[in-house]
């Protein structure tokens, strides 16, 4: 909930898990309201100056943590309460806190969750059909009337440290994508979120890649090793440029993104991961065509690679971002968590 560099060993962790759904509060009876539990970030763009209504129902208990620390406390008093649904008032960033928070309490058991899109950036959302200005009410209302929804957050454990400091999200980036998100938070500077900032800081990239060299943040990329499925399989390189250097990182468990992206081609589900080489200048032209979805001839040749795989390593030397935020350079296991339930419309 606050913009850093995050530390694995300082993610909230440790909170005594949820052992059975029926221990921890009433079962609902048909007809009764949905006991629900809301995560309000007061810090969330769309919140900024906006008061909460905390009188919706007895029903609700709302917390509004100070920051990420504060995250399980309030997540354990919620199991307590035995809630049928999580709602979580803020953006990706948001979201990725409470995920990670609420692993070890949760674990397999969690409870549906909906999501009200606050934040400056709510690809999930975008991903789950949720309009911008869905309600707190609509969300409980749709508990019983709207649909739903499954994803497997990506899930990342550092290689040689606790199995318990990891963290969820939905969106990995590495490489450019880092320097691309620094262009996004100028772009939300100057007014543009979501799919405009996204749009933005694409097009900045494209340029950057047509004009500027090698030297060039956007153009060398970060030095990163990956190996594929449990095997830990190399991933394959086409020769452009240096072997050693991965110009863009991608990684996802969405199955539609913010302003009609598609990086990972036709693939939907499960874990993809979409990764370009040290590309040459001109085909920068090509990777603005794959991420609108087209995936020209020959394209592992020039250096554009799209895949799905049940999990991957990733060793790096640059710091990537996970669902907007900067995580440390070092040795990773990429996977998928726990297959969650979200409301929607």
């Amino acid at each position: 909930m606050a913009s850093r560099i995050h530390q694995f060993s300082k993610l909230p962790q440790g909170a005594a898990p949820v052992t059975d759904r029926s221990e921890t509060g009433p079962i609902r009876a048909a007809g009764d309201a949905p006991r629900v539990g809301v995560i309000y970030n007061p810090r969330s763009h769309g919140n900024k100056g906006a008061d909460f209504d905390c009188g919706i129902s007895p029903q609700v208990y709302i917390a509004k943590p100070g920051d990420r620390s504060q995250l399980p406390e309030a997540l354990v008093e919620f199991a307590a309460q035995g809630i049928d649904l999580l709602v979580i008032n803020g953006g990706d960033g948001t979201v990725r806190d409470v995920l990670t928070s609420g692993a070890s309490i949760f674990g397999d058991k969690w409870p549906a969750i909906a999501v009200l899109p606050k934040g400056k950036t709510n690809a999930l959302t975008v991903d789950l059909g949720v309009p911008s200005g869905w309600s707190l009410q609509q969300a409980i209302d749709a508990f019983d009337g709207g649909s739903r929804v499954r994803r497997r957050p990506i899930e990342i454990t550092p290689l040689g440290g606790s199995p318990d400091a990891r963290a969820l999200g939905f969106f990995l980036g590495a490489g450019a994508f880092t320097t691309a998100t620094t262009a996004g938070q100028k772009a939300h500077k100057i007014g543009a979120f979501n799919s405009m900032a996204v749009a933005v800081a694409t097009l900045l990239g494209v340029s950057q890649w047509l004009f500027a060299s090698r030297e060039n943040a956007w153009r060398r990329g970060s030095k990163v090793t990956i190996g594929l499925g449990v095997k830990d399989v190399p991933m394959e390189h086409s020769g452009v440029g240096d072997p050693e250097f991965r110009q863009l990182v991608l990684a996802s468990t969405l199955e539609k993104l913010p302003a009609g992206m598609k990086p990972f081609g036709k693939l939907r589900e499960g874990l993809k991961l979409a990764a370009t080489d040290q590309i040459s200048r001109w085909s920068a032209l090509i990777l603005f065509r794959m991420i609108r979805g087209q995936t020209p001839e020959g394209i592992r040749e020039r250096g554009f690679h799209q895949l799905s795989t049940p999990q991957f390593s990733l060793k790096i030397e640059d710091s990537f971002i996970l669902d907007g935020e900067a995580f440390p350079p070092g040795e990773y296991l990429i996977g998928q968590g726990p297959e969650l339930e979200f409301i929607a419309p």
